[in-house]
């Protein structure tokens, strides 16, 4: 059994996530796909709002299963007993680091390996950062991210802009 990670932050999942989805579970008999915790970053949502929207987008994926996580990603391929590591790239830009990132991987844990999956040239301007950012200035974010994502994003704007109005100045 091919049992593969494909990791990432998803905040929010875009058509370009699920492109990528798609596109490696014709060769994977499992693709788990790890939400990232990232200390670092401050994301719109919370690693189990987006393990929801991905469970939600992905339903009828059935070699499919989301994991969050949070740490090394070597340490989580291995509790997951999986052998390789799925990362999508847009631009050579994405290359540079994925390689970077690639080596390391192998460094830390000998004989992981990564897979790199060229995005479809329709998703290769797209990014989570760009749709959070259309999406703040209310332009329309259909084409970017599925239904149910979309509605969750404008629901969080609101949020945010009702807790902002109402903050004294």
């Amino acid at each position: 059994m091919l049992r593969a990670v494909y990791p990432g932050s998803f905040d929010p999942v875009t058509y370009g996530h699920l492109n990528i989805v798609e596109r490696s579970c014709r060769f994977v008999d499992e693709l788990i796909i790890g939400v990232l915790k990232n200390r670092t970053k401050i994301p719109l949502f919370s690693v189990e709002e987006r393990v929801g929207m991905l469970e939600e987008v992905t339903r009828d994926m059935p070699k499919v299963k989301i994991v969050p996580f949070e740490g090394l990603l070597v340490d989580f391929v291995g509790r997951m007993s999986a052998k390789l590591v799925i990362r999508g790239l847009r631009a050579v830009t994405d290359f540079e680091y994925e390689l970077q990132m690639s080596q390391t991987n192998c460094k830390l844990s000998p004989g992981l390996e990564t897979v790199f999956l060229t995005t479809d040239p329709e998703y290769a301007y797209l990014s989570s950062t760009t749709v959070k950012e259309v999406a703040a200035f209310r332009g329309d974010i259909s084409r970017f991210v599925p239904e149910p994502v979309m509605e969750r994003i404008q629901e969080k704007i609101r949020k945010k802009e009702s807790v902002n109005n109402e903050q004294p100045y």
